[in-house]
């Protein structure tokens, strides 16, 4: 007989804390994973609910003005599946409303198979030692832009190759020139106040050091 997943009293009180248009979304997304996953074990891991089932499944979060949900073994999930694997880049990018999420029975199919991968012990994937990936050039409007604010510029030279590929690539994936304008404005006000890409997602210690 299979074992219930366990709720946590910890997730309710996230979830009754959170922005009022954020509730909808985060109770959809806990019913989904415990849809797909009866079993799955709700905890409290970097400050975010998470989901665990021999191992961990996925985490959501809640911001000012959006929601992010993400599985743990993204890559493997979505391997094979082009559109997702854009689409998702292991969460469902900025989530402000339920519209904003794939259909129910597409989030279930993906919790089933974070689930089996977890039950039959695959690892997540990770960098090959000793295989370093080159870093990318610096695209000429982030280059003028970068020479205009010396704040920017220094917190930009200071990142590690991770935290300047991060903003590289949220910059050059742009696919209209307004957004990719828009997406740089904001990556030099963040930078000038030495915050990585990712900062939003920091637990709130480390953000504060940011």
């Amino acid at each position: 007989m299979k074992s219930m997943g366990r709720r946590d009293r910890r997730v309710d009180a996230y979830i009754a804390e959170a922005a009022p248009f954020a509730r909808p979304i985060l109770r959809r997304l806990r019913k989904i994973v415990h849809a797909g996953c009866p079993e799955a074990a709700e905890t409290i891991k970097w400050n975010f609910p998470h989901f665990e089932h021999h191992g961990m499944l996925c985490g959501m979060a809640a911001f000012n003005q959006h929601c992010a949900f993400g599985f743990w073994k993204a890559e493997l999930i979505f391997d094979g599946d082009e559109a997702a694997r854009r689409n998702a880049m292991g969460q469902f990018g900025r989530i402000a409303s339920v519209s904003d999420l794939p259909n129910e029975r597409t989030l279930i199919r993906y919790v089933r198979k974070a689930a089996e991968l977890n039950e039959r012990g695959v690892k997540k994937l990770g960098r090959s030692f000793g295989k370093k990936r080159p870093p990318l050039r610096v695209p000429a409007d982030l280059a003028v832009a970068l020479k205009k604010n010396a704040r920017a510029r220094a917190a930009f030279e200071k990142f590690s190759p991770t935290n300047r590929r991060d903003y590289i690539e949220w910059i050059t994936e742009a696919k209209r020139a307004a957004t990719r304008a828009q997406r740089l404005k904001t990556a030099i006000g963040w930078m000038a106040q030495g915050k990585p890409r990712n900062w939003k997602y920091m637990p709130p210690r480390k953000r504060n050091r940011a």
